[in-house]
C-alpha cells in the first residue's frame, strides 16, 4: 500500500469528526470511566471547551493521574475526580449524594464506562457484571441525577452503546444467565442493547423537559476493553495483533461521536436517536422495540430500588 493509500484508509477508519466549536464555560459535565480510552479523550475535549469536568472513576489513583494530565495539557484546573464503582449500587448512590450536595448544576451526563467480554462475575448486588455495570449502574445514576439535569436545562444524557446491540436480546426471564449458561458475547450484546433501549425510553419520558437523550456506537477502538478477549478468544486476540490495531480507531477518533452528541448544536429534535460517526443511524430492529424499552425500564427500576419509576 502506498503512503497516500494508507492515509486515505486511516481517514476512512477514523470516521466522523465533531467540528463543533461550542464552548462550555459555566457548564458541568460528568463522565463515567473517564480515566482511560474514549472516556479520557472525552474529558480532555470537554476541559478544552472550558467545562467543569467531573471524572467519575472506580480507581481513584488512575483517575487522579488522568485528571492531572488533562489539567496540565488544557490549562483547565476545573477538572476533578470522584469515585464511582458501577458494580456497586451503593457506590452509585454515594456518588449521587455527594454530587448533589456539592455541585449546583449538571449540563451533560456521559454514561461511558463499560466492561466487555469478561468471564462471568457478579456485581455487589448479585447482577451479571456486564448488565450490572454497563446498564443498571448507569440507569440508577441517571435517575438519581435526573432532577439536577432538569434544573439545568437544556441538558443532555449520552449513553455509549455499540453496534454489538445488533442481534442482542434482553433475556428478561434470565438476566443473569443462570438457566441457559453464560456466554460473554451474548451477555455483552444484552448490555449494549439495554443502553440503547434505556436511551430511547429516557427520551420519551423527558420529552418537553429540556433534557435530551442520545445513544451511540463509538466504533471499533484500540482500548483496554479488549483485555478479556485474550484468554477467552485466542483467535480474536490474534486478529487484534499489532497490524490489525492499525485498522482500529484511536481513542481520540472513537470519542468523536460522544463529543458530537454532547455539544453539537441543533440536536434537540434528535432525542432518543442512535448515532455513529457523528450521524444519526438507524439501529437494528431490536433497538427500535419500544415495548421492550418500556419493559426494561420497569424491570431495571425494580432491580435498583426505584419502584416509583416502574
Amino acid at each position: 500500500m502506498t503512503d497516500r493509500g494508507y492515509v486515505l484508509l486511516r481517514k476512512w477508519i477514523a470516521g466522523g469528526i465533531c467540528r463543533s466549536r461550542a464552548k462550555l464555560h459555566g457548564r458541568t459535565v460528568v463522565i463515567t470511566g473517564a480515566n482511560t480510552g474514549i472516556g479520557k479523550e472525552t474529558a480532555w475535549d470537554m476541559a478544552m471547551r472550558g467545562a467543569r469536568v467531573i471524572m467519575a472513576c472506580r480507581d481513584l489513583t488512575r483517575g487522579e493521574a488522568a485528571a492531572a494530565e488533562i489539567r496540565s495539557s488544557t490549562g483547565n484546573t476545573n477538572v476533578v475526580v470522584q469515585q464511582l464503582d458501577l458494580a456497586s449500587l451503593g457506590s452509585v448512590r454515594q456518588f449521587a449524594r455527594e454530587f448533589i450536595a456539592t455541585e449546583t448544576r449538571l449540563d451533560i451526563l456521559i454514561n461511558n464506562a463499560g466492561i466487555m467480554l469478561c468471564p462471568k462475575s457478579l456485581t455487589v448486588e448479585g447482577f451479571e457484571s456486564q448488565f450490572g455495570v454497563n446498564h443498571l449502574g448507569h440507569f440508577l445514576l441517571t435517575n438519581l441525577l435526573l432532577d439536577m439535569l432538569k434544573a439545568s436545562t437544556p441538558s443532555r444524557v449520552i449513553n455509549v452503546s455499540s453496534i454489538a446491540h445488533q442481534g442482542g436480546k434482553i433475556h428478561f426471564e434470565d438476566l443473569n444467565f443462570d438457566k441457559k449458561g453464560y456466554n460473554s458475547v451474548i451477555a455483552y450484546k444484552q448490555s449494549k442493547l439495554a443502553n440503547l433501549l434505556f436511551s430511547r425510553e429516557l427520551a420519551r419520558r423527558t420529552k418537553g423537559t429540556g433534557v435530551t437523550s442520545y445513544s451511540l456506537h463509538p466504533g471499533v477502538i484500540r482500548t483496554e476493553l479488549w483485555r478479556h478477549s485474550q484468554s477467552k478468544y485466542p483467535t480474536l486476540s490474534a486478529m487484534l495483533s499489532a497490524p490489525a490495531w492499525l485498522l482500529m480507531k484511536t481513542p481520540r477518533e472513537g470519542a468523536q461521536t460522544t463529543i458530537y452528541c454532547a455539544v453539537n448544536e441543533g440536536l434537540e429534535e434528535k432525542s432518543g436517536c442512535y448515532f455513529s460517526d457523528c450521524q444519526v443511524k438507524e439501529p437494528a430492529p431490536e433497538g427500535r422495540d419500544d415495548l421492550a424499552a418500556l419493559r426494561l425500564w420497569g424491570v431495571s427500576a425494580g432491580l435498583v430500588g426505584l419502584i416509583k419509576n416502574n
